[in-house]
């Protein structure tokens, strides 16, 4: 009988042989070994569809925490940034301070073509003058890659922040657009921004604007794309911060490093940029005069000054070349 095992058992109670017949050994085992192996999977399975479960429970849980704190933030930010919406905070800006921001600083002027024409409006700076910045945005989240100061012998009056092309860049106080504008051979697209505080902001090498002359912009508000215009040999924001015309290092008002403020209050003195100069008005113009020193040269000059040697060189109708005698007048501003 092949292919076939018979046994024989015997009945404990009545003593009777009983013959059963199994089938083959091989067919027995593979028949146990798939049956073990069913049983295996069925229990991997079992665990899967448990950790899913537990995965879904987890991840509904932490959405609905998330949309907690997201109403909570929506509730206190505008308590946190005193912000309105942007009617209400236009009304607001021309209840406080006319019809532009800062109205008692600049007054009337409001020129929409260069981004300092204060000098020749014969503003003067005041001697010291306390600026808020404790309601603030970065204007963008990135590595600075060129400080302010001299650089190639050209004063850069800003710092430049790695961005993508693309990237959002936002207004980093509430206040007015002052104008949008084209530089080929400078800022690119470029935005300038006057703020309630008395600071204008200047944001260069854009790719496209979000806002246009005259917007009212509140604090956090996207106001371009990034991008790699003008004079720029790689995608980045040249940030500038202005006060009455004048550049500000932006590294005394934000920890770009930490993505903060150094202080809520910034106090402007005016006697640092006035160091050793003389003031003059003529023609509706106040300016400054530097007396030349012993050792002095146009470089020299320039750098103490933050301005550049063609700028002095034009403004006092000299070459470059000139060789400075002590006690002649050089204009700065």
């Amino acid at each position: 009988m092949r292919g076939k095992i018979f046994l024989r058992k015997t009945d404990n109670f009545s003593g009777q042989i009983t013959t059963l017949r199994t089938p083959s050994t091989g067919l027995w085992k593979m028949k146990s070994s798939l049956f073990r192996t069913g049983i295996f999977s069925f229990f991997l399975l079992c665990t899967f569809f448990s950790l899913k479960a537990q995965e879904a429970d987890s991840l509904l849980q932490r959405h609905i925490t998330l949309q907690q704190q997201n109403l909570s933030l929506n509730k206190e930010l505008p308590l946190i940034l005193s912000i309105d919406d942007s009617a209400t905070y236009s009304q607001r800006l021309k209840q406080e301070y006319g019809i532009a921001p800062a109205g008692e600083l600049y007054g009337d002027v409001w020129v929409n073509r260069w981004v300092n024409p204060y000098r020749q409006a014969g503003i003067v700076l005041p001697d010291s003058f306390a600026i808020h910045v404790g309601n603030y945005c970065m204007p963008i989240i990135g590595k600075k890659t060129s400080d302010y100061g001299f650089r190639h012998y050209r004063m850069h009056r800003g710092v430049d922040l790695r961005l993508a092309i693309g990237d959002t860049v936002r207004t980093a106080f509430a206040g007015q657009v002052r104008f949008t504008n084209y530089e080929r051979r400078g800022y690119g697209y470029y935005i300038v921004i006057r703020h309630a505080n008395g600071l204008e902001t200047v944001y260069g090498h854009l790719s496209r604007f979000l806002v246009k002359e005259g917007d009212i912009v509140k604090v956090g508000e996207p106001i371009a794309l990034g991008g790699n215009t003008g004079r720029s040999t790689g995608s980045h924001l040249h940030f500038e911060i202005r006060f009455l015309g004048l550049d500000l290092n932006p590294n005394e008002l934000f920890d770009f490093q930490n993505n903060t403020i150094r202080n809520e209050v910034f106090m402007f003195r005016s006697a640092p940029y006035r160091k050793g100069t003389e003031t003059y008005y003529a023609n509706g113009v106040t300016y400054s005069v530097y007396r030349v020193k012993k050792g002095d040269t146009l470089s020299g000059i320039a750098r103490k000054y933050r301005t550049s040697v063609n700028t002095l060189c034009r403004l006092n109708k000299i070459s470059p070349k000139r060789t400075l005698k002590i006690g002649q007048p050089i204009r700065i501003d």
